[in-house]
């Protein structure tokens, strides 16, 4: 059975936070686990081995967790992002020259896939690189890190990235093609009665980011007025982040008009199944964005969205219609997307939202990735 090691900086740690990606990795792993033996090597607050049946899980120690909200180009983190880097690159060069695996498959570009370039330059093992927005929107914005970053994609066997847009962006740094593999995770299988009827149930889940837009969602909100909250049993806006302070204090001014609004943290998968199960229509009011995990989530849910115009999202909607668009990423353009969600009929989307749910499936995500590394296995 061929051995595949997966570097990843995003793998489930139990802390707040690190659910959604980690959530989708952890689920990655385990179906691809299923085909061939697996090692997963992630950052952890110590060094540790899991092994159940042909997955692994192995830790490396590192100053901070998570990585996710380390930031290079600030002065403070300096520290702990040189010790990462460095943890991890001892970590990846432990596991090549002991384990041997014969394929290895970075998440992300950076820094998971320069551990694995650095570490296989002395062997023949290949390495792929799979692609975040984040590895080449902001990270390759940096003039030093965008040349270790084209050397990094440049050299792997496969490119893939979580969007069809970022495909193409990836192609145009390092001048290799990319494949689209987008990123999913496994829910549990929850009963939906679509309603074709208002009062409707709205839910945002994610960071509370200026790129996701949670400011405005919540400014959104405030430009609903009374008719169309009659339309609303309930909004439920779930997560956390750097704009906490700014959705909370939206929700107490919302709660003050007797808006139905409930804010809640960080939400594990069971809990993102239930919401977006309960929900008529999740909300995506992203500024930049390429395709989060959510989306998935909501496929696989039978949950019609409402998104901003930005990404792949206006061109998913054209092929699959998922649900409704916005004409612009600002706070008047999505209110007047939710107004006409809460005007339409969420169970007439069921169809176009069973149709793409195959395309976005975990298991033909892997299936893609084993082909492409090893052919047929057997």
């Amino acid at each position: 059975m061929p051995h595949v090691a997966l570097i990843t900086t995003s793998y489930p740690d139990h802390e707040p936070g690190s659910e959604a990606a980690g959530s989708f990795v952890e689920d990655f792993a385990l179906e691809l686990s299923k085909v061939v033996r697996t090692t997963v090597l992630a950052a952890g607050t110590a060094e540790s081995t899991q092994t159940t049946n042909s997955l692994a899980v192995r830790r490396f120690a590192v100053p901070r967790l998570p990585l996710s909200l380390l930031r290079p180009h600030m002065p403070t983190d300096w520290r702990a992002v040189i010790q990462t880097l460095r943890a991890g690159q001892r970590a990846t060069a432990r596991l090549v020259d002991v384990d041997r695996p014969d394929h290895i498959l970075s998440l992300w570009a950076l820094p998971s896939g320069w551990w694995a370039r650095s570490a296989t330059q002395r062997t023949t093992i290949p390495y792929s690189t799979w692609a975040l927005g984040s590895d080449i929107w902001s990270l390759g914005r940096i003039p030093f890190v965008r040349r270790s970053l084209r050397a990094t994609l440049g050299e792997a066997a496969h490119r893939y990235a979580d969007g069809i847009d970022l495909c193409k962006s990836v192609e145009l740094l390092c001048g290799k093609p990319c494949d689209f593999l987008p990123s999913s995770r496994r829910l549990p299988k929850l009963s939906k009665s679509a309603r074709n009827r208002p009062p409707y149930r709205l839910a945002f889940l994610g960071r509370w980011h200026p790129n996701k837009g949670a400011d405005l969602l919540m400014d959104a909100l405030g430009l609903l007025g009374d008719t169309d909250w009659n339309r609303i049993e309930e909004v439920r806006v779930c997560g956390g982040g750097p704009l906490a302070g700014y959705v909370r204090e939206s929700e107490k001014k919302l709660l003050e008009q007797g808006r139905p609004v409930t804010v809640r943290g960080y939400l594990d998968k069971a809990a993102a199944a239930d919401l977006i199960s309960w929900a008529d229509y999740l909300l995506l009011p992203s500024r930049i964005e390429s395709i989060p995990v959510v989306f998935s989530d909501a496929l696989q849910l039978g949950t019609p969205i409402v998104a901003s115009p930005v990404g792949d999202l206006p061109r998913l909607n054209s092929e699959y219609g998922f649900g409704i668009v916005a004409d612009g990423a600002n706070a008047d353009a999505f209110f007047n997307a939710v107004r006409a969600a809460i005007n339409a009929d969420p169970a007439s989307y069921q169809s176009e939202l069973e149709r793409a749910r195959a395309d976005f499936d975990v298991n033909t995500t892997v299936s893609k990735f084993v082909h492409d590394a090893f052919g047929k296995v057997t």
